[in-house]
């Protein structure tokens, strides 16, 4: 019996060895993967915002590249606009001071309507309107809705404004016809040919003169006038931010 004991305890022993041993063995390799998963998201965090950090100063260089040459233009614009002015000025003309404020869209006057958006617009006098640029061409037009500023997408059949068209600078209406900008009213005896530039006029004091509106692509004869179809140089369906002219000169 003396020698039963020593041999039961050693069996005991093997036993709980092998079986502590797995459970331990289970899970140091749990705690280990673990580990190694949270070195490895350590890992893809550090390397995802040194690459966040390289892409920002990227743009912060070529932003200030950019706002360098815009702050130039500006510069350069001014300097026009002084000599201009000073031009005016020696003939007894009024002097040129148009301005533009920032507008931005708010959402859609109607949800099914694409092309007429309410517009967060500080300074909106109700009963003006207003021409509008995006990129530096011509977008739409803002108008009054129940004492609102709502923005009118150039496509619209609500807007129109004054152009000039080609080198001879042929007048006429662009209105819009709910899916293209149709320049209309252009007199018979003028001669708009396809592949003529289009730009605003100014003389509905809507539009900057010189802003572009796109490029002929069609001429249409009608009874008593004619009318040019136009491939517009503003294509966005949901503009964010646009200017308003406020002051033409």
């Amino acid at each position: 019996m003396s020698k039963i004991k020593p041999l039961i305890f050693i069996a005991i022993l093997v036993f709980v060895s092998l079986y502590f041993g797995s459970a331990i063995q289970s899970k140091s390799v749990g705690v280990s993967s673990q580990v190694v998963s949270f070195f490895k998201d350590v890992k893809d965090i550090i390397s995802f915002k040194i690459t966040q950090h390289i892409h920002k100063n990227r743009q912060v260089r070529e932003l200030t590249a950019e706002n360098k040459e815009l702050e130039k233009r500006a510069l350069l614009l001014n300097t026009f606009a002084y000599e201009l002015n000073q031009i005016l000025k020696d003939t007894n003309s009024l002097q040129f001071s148009p301005n533009a404020v920032l507008i931005r869209t708010t959402s859609y006057v109607n949800i099914s309507d694409y092309s007429k958006f309410w517009v967060d617009f500080k300074g909106f006098k109700d009963g003006e309107i207003y021409g509008v640029i995006y990129g530096g061409n011509s977008a739409g037009i803002v108008v009054s809705k129940d004492n609102n500023p709502m923005l009118v997408l150039q496509n619209d059949p609500l807007s129109s404004f004054s152009v000039s068209i080609g080198f001879d600078e042929i007048p006429a209406v662009a209105v819009g016809d709910g899916v293209n900008l149709i320049a209309k009213f252009i007199p018979q005896w003028l001669s708009p040919n396809v592949g003529d530039e289009v730009f605003t006029s100014g003389l509905d004091e809507i539009f900057f003169a010189g802003v572009p509106v796109g490029v002929v692509k069609e001429v249409i004869d009608e009874d008593l006038y004619k009318s040019a179809v136009i491939e517009p140089y503003f294509k966005e369906n949901s503009p964010a931010f646009l200017y308003a002219v406020t002051k033409v000169r």
